[in-house]
C-alpha cells in the first residue's frame, strides 16, 4: 500500500469511506475523519504528534514511516477537539545506525507506475531520513463486472519526506521535519451510472516542523517543544456542460487551509510517578466557500502512578481549551471553552494478563461553515460543540507467541452535528440531542511455527469491531455510514531471511446511507450491503550482494477473488489487479 487509505482498508480497524482518485476517510468505533482540514472529523490524524491538517488519509503516504500509533476512544486530553472516536498518529523515521539507501520501482494493472528512492542513517551526532516517490495511473479501470470506470486515475502523485536532526548534548536533539504530498490531474468521476469523463482535482499537503527534545543526563526531568506550519489545498474542476445533469456553472471549487501551531511540555518522572504539564496552540486559516479563522490555545496535565511492584497502574489527565471561530471580514465570531478529563486503571494479576478500565471524554468544536453558512448550507450560529463520554473495559493476554485482546465500550454522544436537508439543494447543520454507540473489539495472533520450533513463522491473525448499538436516540434510526461489523483476518508466513507472504481478508458490514438522487436532488435513506475483499502479497530477497546490497522482488494481487464492491454507493472499486515491484537496498543489515 502506498498510502494510509489502502493500508487501513486491509486492517479492519473500522469503517472505510473511499472514492476513486484521492479521497479516503477512516472510521474508528463508528466515527470517522473528514477529507477537509480535519476540523469536521471525529477521528483525528496526527503527524509526529501534532495535527496533520487533513483528514484525508489518502494524502498520507507510507514511505518513510517508522510506525503508526492508533488510539481507540477519545484522546482529547492530550490532543483536543476532533479526537472523539480516536486518533491515528503517523510517526516518520529518524535516521539510526550506519547510512543506508534504497531505490525501488513498481508496475501494476491499469498502467500503474511508481518509483521511489530514499536513505537514512547517522554520522557524528547528525541523523537523517529522506524519501521521495512518484506514481501515475491510467485514467480508468475495470470493476469486477468488466465495466470500464473512466476518469478514475491520476496524472501524478508525488511524496517527499525529510527528517534531519542533531544531538548536540546527550539526550538533547534539535530537528527539522518536512513532508510534501502533491497530486495533479486526479480523476473525480461521478456515479458509474453517470460517469463524468473530465472532472478532476488538484490536491496537496505540505508542512515543516522545528522540534527540540531534551532531558537531563541523570535526573527525572525531560521536555519537548515544537513549532509547525503547513498548508492543505484542494481544487475541484468541473468544466461547463460535462455533467450528465448539466447544472454546474464550471466555476472551480477551491479550498486552502493554512495551519500553524506550537507545543511545549515538561515531564517529571522520578520512577514510581510521572507528571507531564503541557501547552498547545493551533490556528487554522480557512479560505473556502466560507472564509474563517479558527484559534485554539490549550493547557493540559497528565499523571501516572505505578504500585504493587509494577502490577497496578493508575492514570489521569485534564485539559482546558479556549476556542474562537471568526468569519473573516464579517465581524462575526463564536467563542467556547471546554474542560476535558480522563481516568484509567490497569492491573496485572500475572505477568501475561492485563485487566484495564478507562473513562474519557471527547468533544468537537463546530467548524466555520456550519456556524456561518456556505454555498449549500444555511448558517446556524447556535450550534453547540459535540460532547462524548466513553466507558470501556478490556483484557489483554500475551503468552509466548500468542497475543489476544478484547475490549467492550459504550459511548454516550451529546449534540452530534448532522447536516439535515431543509429544501431542494439546501442543508443546515443541526445538533442531534443524543446518540449512543456501544460494542466489542478484539484481535489475536499466534505463531504456529514457534509451537513446533519451525524456522518459519506461520501466523494466523484477526481483528474485529462489532457495534452492538449505533443509534440516533432522537429518531431511533441507526447512525449513517456506520457498519455494524468490520473485521480482518488472514495468514502471514515469514522465513526471517527476506521472504514473507500475507493472505488477508477484510469484511465491511452493511450500513445505512443517505443516497443523493442527481435527477430529483432528493436524499433517500438506503441500506447498503456488506462485502469481503481478499488481497495476497508476497516478497522475497532474491539476491544478497553482501557489501553491495540486496535485491528484493515484491508482488501483490489486490481483490484476489474479483469481488464487485464499493465503499461508497455507485463508486465501484477496481476488479482483480496485479502489481510487481523490485527494490534495491544498500547498507541495510
Amino acid at each position: 500500500a502506498d498510502n494510509l487509505g489502502d493500508l487501513f482498508a486491509e486492517k479492519g480497524i473500522g469503517h472505510i469511506h473511499k472514492r476513486p482518485g484521492c479521497d479516503t476517510r477512516i472510521g474508528i468505533r463508528g466515527f470517522r475523519t473528514d477529507t477537509g482540514s480535519n476540523l469536521k472529523g471525529r477521528v483525528l490524524i496526527l503527524l509526529n504528534g501534532r495535527k496533520a491538517g487533513t483528514g484525508n488519509v489518502a494524502k498520507i503516504m507510507t514511505k518513510n514511516i517508522e510506525r503508526i500509533e492508533i488510539i481507540r476512544g477519545p484522546a482529547s486530553v492530550q490532543y483536543g477537539s476532533s479526537a472523539i472516536g480516536g486518533l491515528i498518529n503517523v510517526i516518520t523515521k529518524e535516521g539510526k545506525g550506519k547510512p543506508s539507501a534504497f531505490a525501488e520501482g513498481n508496475l501494476g494493472s491499469f498502467d500503474y507506475q511508481e518509483a521511489g528512492v530514499g536513505g537514512s542513517g547517522e554520522v557524528k551526532g547528525f541523523d537523517f531520513s529522506v524519501s521521495f516517490s512518484r506514481s501515475t495511473r491510467d485514467n480508468g479501470y475495470d470493476n469486477a463486472e468488466g465495466d470500464k470506470y473512466y476518469n478514475s486515475g491520476y496524472d501524478k502523485k508525488e511524496h517527499a519526506s525529510l527528517n534531519l536532526g542533531y544531538e548536540f548534548l546527550p539526550g538533547n536533539r534539535i530537528g527539522i521535519i518536512y513532508t510534501n504530498f502533491d497530486a495533479d490531474g486526479v480523476g473525480a468521476p461521478y456515479y458509474i451510472s453517470q460517469n463524468d469523463l473530465d472532472d478532476y482535482t488538484e490536491q496537496s499537503n505540505e508542512s515543516i516542523d522545528f522540534i527540540y527534545d531534551g532531558s537531563l543526563p541523570e535526573g527525572p526531568w525531560s521536555w519537548k517543544a515544537g513549532y509547525f506550519s503547513g498548508e492543505d489545498k484542494y481544487r475541484f474542476v468541473d468544466p461547463i456542460g460535462s455533467n450528465p445533469d448539466g447544472w454546474d456553472d464550471g466555476i472551480p471549487d477551491e479550498r486552502e487551509v493554512d495551519i500553524q501551531g506550537s507545543q511545549a511540555q515538561i515531564t517529571f518522572n522520578p520512577g514510581q510517578y510521572r507528571l507531564t504539564a503541557g501547552v498547545d496552540w493551533v490556528n487554522y486559516d480557512v479560505d473556502a466557500s466560507t472564509d474563517y479563522e479558527y484559534d485554539n490555545p490549550a493547557y493540559f496535565l497528565l499523571g501516572k502512578a505505578v504500585f504493587m511492584d509494577r502490577s497496578l497502574f493508575l492514570s489521569a489527565g485534564i485539559r482546558y481549551d479556549d476556542y474562537e471561530v471568526e468569519a473573516k471580514g464579517k465581524g462575526r465570531d463564536e467563542t467556547k471553552n471546554n474542560w476535558t478529563p480522563n481516568v484509567g486503571i490497569s492491573y496485572l494479576p500475572i505477568d501475561d494478563l492485563k485487566l484495564r478500565a478507562n473513562y474519557s471524554e471527547g468533544f468537537r468544536m463546530p467548524a466555520g461553515d456550519a456556524l456561518f453558512g456556505s454555498t449549500w448550507y444555511q448558517a446556524n450560529p447556535g450550534l453547540e460543540p459535540e460532547e462524548m463520554q466513553t466507558y470501556e473495559a478490556g483484557i489483554d493476554f500475551s503468552h509466548q507467541a500468542l497475543d489476544t485482546s478484547l475490549t467492550c465500550f459504550y459511548n454516550d454522544f451529546d449534540n452530534r452535528i448532522e447536516a439535515r436537508q431543509t429544501a431542494v439543494m439546501t442543508w443546515k447543520y443541526k445538533n442531534i440531542e443524543k446518540a449512543a454507540t456501544s460494542g466489542l473489539e478484539g484481535e489475536f495472533s499466534y505463531d504456529i511455527g514457534s509451537l513446533f520450533d519451525w524456522q518459519w513463522a506461520v501466523v494466523p491473525y484477526g481483528s474485529f469491531v462489532w457495534l452492538t448499538e449505533s443509534e440516533d436516540e432522537e429518531t431511533g434510526d441507526d447512525l449513517l455510514n456506520t457498519s455494524d461489523l468490520t473485521c480482518s483476518w488472514g495468514l502471514r508466513v515469514l522465513d526471517h531471511e527476506g521472504f514473507s507472504a500475507d493472505l488477508n481478508f477484510a469484511y465491511t458490514g452493511k450500513q445505512d446511507i443517505d443516497y443523493y438522487d442527481p435527477l430529483t436532488y432528493q436524499v433517500t435513506r438506503l441500506e447498503k450491503g456488506g462485502f469481503t475483499v481478499a488481497n495476497l502479497t508476497l516478497q522475497d530477497k532474491i539476491l544478497d550482494l553482501h557489501r553491495l546490497g540486496s535485491i528484493t522482488l515484491k508482488g501483490e494481487i489486490r481483490n484476489l477473488l474479483n469481488k464487485d464492491y464499493e465503499y461508497v454507493k455507485e463508486y465501484p472499486m477496481p476488479g482483480r489487479s496485479f502489481f510487481l515491484g523490485i527494490r534495491y537496498d544498500w547498507g541495510k543489515s
